[in-house]
């Protein structure tokens, strides 16, 4: 695997020679079914941290789990455990170490970001440019530029294998690369609701304030 994702790295940060327009428009198709048709998706990842030389600088595995419509979880295990949850109202950002959280309202936290894409409904393609496809191997990957850069991507790449979703590309505006590897995939299987839902623990401190759901309203 670390020598997959140093491979990876490698070729996007060269620039892809064979990029080009698919003239059947696979890939365009392969991430409106993600993000349109389906409703769950859960697996392991390992997620590495590039600099602009194309070296490793960070290198962490965990899990993610997404229930559609607006819900996710992206669960950091190893080396440092942090949970980002997106209950479909809220993102709450818990640093385990830390015992902090912080709390922002969802629409304004994920717009125009990589995560709008995992948690979002068919509108989140709304934000996004979509740049064509390109066939690596066995690999097809899509690429996506967000309409507005204020959060600090330029560009995002999502590589399907089978038509499944296993790699994801994340360019930043500080010439880094964020690299993510799925394992272990499961698609439109059975997630428990409470995997989305976070009760902040006693002790933890908490920056923000959630939007609460106005139960009056009919």
């Amino acid at each position: 695997m670390k020598v997959q994702l140093h491979t990876v790295a490698l070729l996007l940060l060269i620039g892809q020679a064979a990029f080009a327009e698919d003239p059947v428009d696979e890939g365009k198709q392969l991430v409106d079914e993600f993000v349109s048709d389906v409703v769950t998706y859960q697996g392991d990842f390992e997620q590495a941290l590039v600099d602009a030389d194309g070296q490793i600088i960070e290198k962490t595995t965990g899990t993610l789990e997404i229930q559609r419509p607006g819900q996710f979880r992206w669960s950091y295990i190893d080396p440092y455990e942090q949970w980002l949850i997106a209950d479909g109202m809220n993102i709450w950002s818990y640093d385990v170490d830390l015992a902090q959280v912080t709390v922002k309202p969802q629409a304004d936290a994920l717009a125009n970001t990589p995560a709008l894409l995992l948690g979002g409904s068919a509108e989140a393609l709304e934000q996004f440019n979509y740049e064509g496809s390109y066939k690596e191997a066995d690999t097809t990957w899509v690429r996506l530029a967000p309409k507005n850069t204020d959060s600090g991507f330029i560009r995002v790449e999502l590589g399907f294998i089978d038509e499944v979703l296993s790699r994801m590309v994340f360019f930043d505006n500080l010439e880094q690369t964020t690299l993510v590897e799925m394992r272990n995939v499961a698609v439109d299987e059975s997630l428990d609701p409470a995997r989305f839902d976070f009760a902040v623990p006693d002790g933890v401190d908490v920056v923000g304030s959630p939007i609460v759901a106005d139960l009056t309203d009919p």
